[in-house]
């Protein structure tokens, strides 16, 4: 018996984590059907829409979290976005041998959404499958509000800089996984020797410094001073993501020079403080050394690093 589940999963959330659970209940062997890239990049191509995980994340994840067995990507062609629930629920057919459709009681499907859970089970009766429907994920943020794990919810935490709270919706804190890049070799100069990612496509938390660890390429973790913004101190630039990675002792890790193109995963645990331009270089740094006590005794009280 295998069972399919349909959607974005963008994120691999709490709730998309329960959809999966439900589905292993129902089959043993669990098919994820997804969309890559988003079929709103060819529905709003417009509109800029980062991701919470690219691909080869999402499907690692899927598979370590949600024990997937296979991920099939179908490409949002027009055609394929086209098609009516009936011809979409076809489509899936001619490519896999499924028994049961796990989704949420929203889930809707086919050309302008046109489809439902009451469609879909028309669609089961008729092609020999059953329809299970999981029960909403509900998470209970810091501040005590319930709110369902979705991934809408996730982006709104991001943005407003909430990353705990986004790792409630998430199951584990937010990370980055990406190359490293050249900056403008400033911080170096100033005793602070920082770590530019190359973002590009990813959602970035508000702008702000951030306690957070980083996995570097040999497998080991530093503590992560990290910095989201503008640097408005310097006057206005793009925005970027940069990290000055720290020993336990809060002392700089020793880094070479020329770190550029080197994979590294940033997890983001709590917000510091928010973006501010300073009168100059001296106020700057005394922040960053307050910022450097906080963090450090953030992730000690977090139990990361003794």
């Amino acid at each position: 018996m295998r069972a399919i589940v349909i959607g974005n999963f963008d994120g691999v959330h709490c709730g998309h984590q329960h959809l999966f659970e439900t589905a292993r209940v129902v089959a043993p062997e669990v098919v994820a059907v997804t969309f890559e890239p988003l079929p709103a990049t060819v529905l709003r191509p417009e509109v800029v829409m980062g991701r919470l995980t690219p691909a080869a994340e999402r499907r690692e994840l899927l598979q370590a979290l949600c024990g997937v067995t296979r991920v099939l990507e179908l490409k949002p062609t027009p055609e394929i976005l086209g098609l009516s629930p009936s011809a979409f629920i076809d489509l899936l057919r001619a490519d896999l041998d499924f028994s049961a459709v796990v989704e949420g009681p929203d889930f809707r499907f086919g050309h302008r959404r046109a489809g439902d859970i009451e469609t879909l089970r028309s669609l089961g009766a008729a092609n020999g499958f059953t329809v299970a429907v999981a029960t909403p994920c509900t998470v209970t943020l810091t501040d005590g509000v319930q709110t369902e794990a979705r991934s809408s919810v996730a982006r709104a935490l991001l943005s407003d800089g909430r990353v705990h709270d986004a790792a409630v919706v998430f199951g584990r804190p937010y990370e980055l996984r990406c190359p490293t890049t050249r900056g403008d070799q400033r911080g170096r100069t100033i005793g602070w020797p920082t770590a530019n990612l190359d973002a590009t496509g990813r959602i970035l938390p508000a702008d702000g410094v951030y306690a957070g660890e980083a996995t570097l390429p040999d497998g080991s973790i530093a503590i992560a001073a990290i910095s989201v913004g503008t640097k408005p101190t310097f006057g206005e630039s793009a925005r970027t993501c940069e990290a000055t990675l720290l020993q336990a002792d809060g002392q700089p890790l020793v880094l070479p020079l020329d770190w550029y193109n080197w994979p590294l995963r940033l997890r983001f645990h709590e917000r510091i403080r928010g973006m501010e331009r300073f009168d100059g270089l001296s106020s700057l740094l005394a922040a960053m050394e307050r910022d450097r006590a906080a963090i450090v005794g953030v992730m000690r009280r977090l139990d990361r690093f003794r």
